[in-house]
């Protein structure tokens, strides 16, 4: 009997545990404060926290854990770096970085697990990449030169200066995963398919 697919199966006490939890993560990881280079978009350590919440969540999970932190910053707790909340959040120039968390954080997902698969270096990297950096800039880089009244060329030049950072991040969080993947397993709630075995072997014909 295989088990249900995250989809299918409704949320219970520790889904809802563990998307509490990798909202707490992602406060905890705005306390070391923000800083800005060359614009007006904070660079933290938050996104670390995204790219972990959908590769370990899987898409949906880490999509609800997103959105849960988001509301809470909406409703004015000041969870996001440098101590930022309130709905004039979601008015300014990282607007649409914030936004991009949880569709950010729903891609990870799907590719880190896509078919149910056991999650690997190479497409929880990729995974990381397309989700936490791709899509999520994909989104903030137009509201922020909508905002800012730059130019959108101009906007995109000025964001490269993230790359680095945010490709540090990815690395940290692919060694995070491929670390849980090996010494705890259960950390992903879920079970995957088993290579294939090998075959059993043939009993030589009896001669009668």
């Amino acid at each position: 009997m295989t088990n249900p697919s995250p989809r299918a199966r409704r949320l219970d006490a520790t889904d809802l545990a563990r998307v509490a939890v990798f909202a707490a993560i992602v406060a905890v990881l705005g306390l070391p404060g923000s800083f800005t280079v060359l614009g007006a978009v904070p660079i933290t350590a938050q996104t670390l926290g995204v790219m972990l919440a959908g590769a370990i969540l899987g898409p949906w999970l880490g999509a609800l854990s997103m959105t849960v932190f988001l509301a809470l910053v909406a409703v004015g707790l000041p969870l996001l770096a440098g101590g930022r909340g309130g709905i004039g959040v979601f008015v300014g120039p990282s607007a649409g970085y914030a936004l991009g968390w949880i569709a950010g954080a729903l891609v990870i997902g799907l590719i880190v697990h896509a078919g149910g698969r056991k999650p690997v270096l190479w497409r929880t990297f990729a995974g990381v990449v397309a989700g936490g950096i791709l899509i999520v800039y994909a989104l903030g880089i137009p509201v922020q030169s909508l905002v800012t009244r730059l130019p959108l060329g101009e906007t995109a030049l000025t964001s490269l200066i993230f790359i680095p950072g945010d490709l540090t991040k990815a690395v940290i969080a692919t060694a995070i995963v491929a670390t849980l993947v090996r010494a705890y397993p259960r950390a992903f709630r879920r079970t995957w398919p088993a290579k294939d075995a090998a075959p059993a072997p043939v009993e030589p014909a009896r001669v009668p």
